[in-house]
């Protein structure tokens, strides 16, 4: 079944990036939630949450996490006090230079070229779209 490689995919992802996030004290969701902000600092948790596809329950653990490891602070914003921004201090900026390399490494590990993995993305984004389309209309019915 599909649904079983992808899982068994998953596990193996996260076991590649194990070894590298350790040094840094982070697991795979906390390099996600860093890597959302390396990308963008200053964002709102909600757009943290779109961009990880994560709820609010499982996101603001990670934060409240990565922020008592002097990692990022939150705040309210001036100009919307219902969303929390998200910003890195110095030592979440300087570990961005820490885990440059893990992306290539990982890349590396997986025997993909960066074509094949962008296919591959692109293949999975495709697919994760068409799920959650599916799953948006009224149930499938079983025989």
């Amino acid at each position: 079944m599909l649904c079983f490689s992808l899982y068994a995919a998953m596990h193996a992802m996260q076991a590649a990036y194990r070894p590298l996030l350790e040094p840094l004290g982070l697991t795979y969701p906390q390099y996600l939630v860093m890597a959302a902000l390396w990308g963008q600092d200053g964002i709102s948790v909600g757009q943290i949450g779109q961009a990880l596809q994560l709820d609010s329950n499982t996101l603001t653990p990670l934060i409240k996490r990565l922020q008592s490891a002097g990692l990022i602070t939150r705040s309210r914003s001036t100009a919307d006090e219902r969303q929390v921004l998200v910003r890195l201090t110095d030592a979440g900026r300087a570990m961005a230079q820490r885990a440059e390399d893990i992306p290539a490494c990982v890349l590396k590990a997986s025997d993909l070229t960066p074509m094949r993995a962008d296919i591959l993305r692109d293949r999975l984004i495709t697919l994760q779209k068409s799920l959650r389309a599916t799953a948006q209309g009224p149930a499938p019915k079983l025989r």
